[in-house]
């Protein structure tokens, strides 16, 4: 198994009108690849925030491999 870090991300407006992109939550999931990674970061942000649905509260995720190279 490979570990991954599953990052929830929003995009909003500040109050000069420029977008800018927020993480929400990181989650970091052991999983055999980024689809499971997904799922598993999934279910946990949506426990911790009490919600169905991951994108009530992030427009969109970003999976990486959080190994490091030997």
């Amino acid at each position: 198994m490979a570990r991954f870090t599953v990052r929830f991300l929003k995009d909003v407006i500040g109050d000069q009108g420029k977008s800018c992109e927020i993480c929400q939550q990181a989650v970091d999931v052991d999983a055999r690849d980024a689809t499971e990674a997904f799922s598993l970061a999934q279910r946990q942000f949506c426990k911790f925030r009490e919600i169905t649905d991951w994108s009530l509260h992030a427009d969109r995720v970003d999976v990486q491999p959080a190994d490091f190279p030997s």
